[in-house]
């Protein structure tokens, strides 16, 4: 079973930058596709952005042009490079694997989750 680890979360001020690392074990790393997502208070989980094996990303439309998935094969560490963040980023931020983009359409049909982390955008 998948092991997930986030970090790099913290509290940054409205238009700074941030990068997010997800560790992903227990698993053959480069044939999957990646997906980060997050859960602000009172609010579902929604896809953030995906990337698969293949290099095809998508984004939300909340963050198009801000923020970057991205991964290393070699280190089984996928990114999120956040852009000129907003306080409406502010969320815990979680990461998660499948084989294809579909994988990503339903959270609830992951077996697991790391513990996340949180990214708090203030002034």
């Amino acid at each position: 079973q998948v092991q997930l680890a986030e970090s790099g979360g913290g509290l940054v001020q409205p238009g700074e930058s941030l990068r997010l690392s997800c560790v992903a074990s227990g698993i053959f790393f480069r044939i999957h596709a990646l997906g980060w997502y997050r859960q602000a208070p009172g609010k579902d989980r929604e896809l953030v952005a995906a990337l698969t094996a293949a290099g095809t990303t998508k984004y939300a439309d909340s963050v198009k042009g801000r923020f970057t998935i991205s991964r290393d094969d070699a280190k089984n560490t996928m990114y999120l490079q956040m852009n000129s963040v907003k306080p409406e980023d502010t969320a815990v931020y979680y990461c998660n694997v499948g084989y294809g983009m579909g994988d990503f359409n339903n959270h609830y049909a992951f077996p697991s989750w790391g513990q996340g982390t949180q990214v708090t955008v203030s002034p």
